[in-house]
């Protein structure tokens, strides 16, 4: 059997991706989404820290590369139906998002009377024009 057997199990879409949710241990904060496909999948498992798959850019993204807030991976599961990939990860420097905060999932939705209304939720920890050069 391949060493990399474990990789058939997952159900990747049409384009060879499958959702990454990534999830700090203690916290249980959802701190961000992406795409991974095999090899960033493989890669996180060989690293111990998260990779994904750039759409944007169409190449493996190792998180952290530019801004030095590398996720190690302490878990990896799967859903019921093999299609997204769960990671506990510990954020170094506390920081996900590229916006300089904690999470990319800052903003919540609520209602002010009659109307709703995205909040930002968190503060910006560091400056992004800081992060990236």
């Amino acid at each position: 059997m391949s060493a990399h057997q474990w990789l058939n199990h997952v159900k990747w879409d049409e384009n060879g991706l499958v959702p990454a949710i990534a999830q700090e241990v203690g916290s249980n904060d959802v701190l961000m989404f992406a795409y991974m496909n095999r090899e960033a999948l493989q890669k996180t498992v060989e690293l111990g820290e998260a990779v994904y798959w750039s759409r944007s850019r169409r190449k493996l993204w190792h998180k952290g590369e530019e801004s030095g807030h590398v996720q190690k991976v302490h878990e990896l599961r799967l859903d019921c139906d093999q299609d997204v990939v769960l990671m506990k990860v510990e954020q170094r420097e506390g920081i996900a998002c590229h916006t300089g905060r904690h999470s990319c999932f800052f903003e919540k939705l609520e209602q002010d009377g009659t109307s709703w209304r995205w909040v930002t939720t968190e503060p910006v920890l560091k400056d992004p024009e800081s992060i990236y050069k």
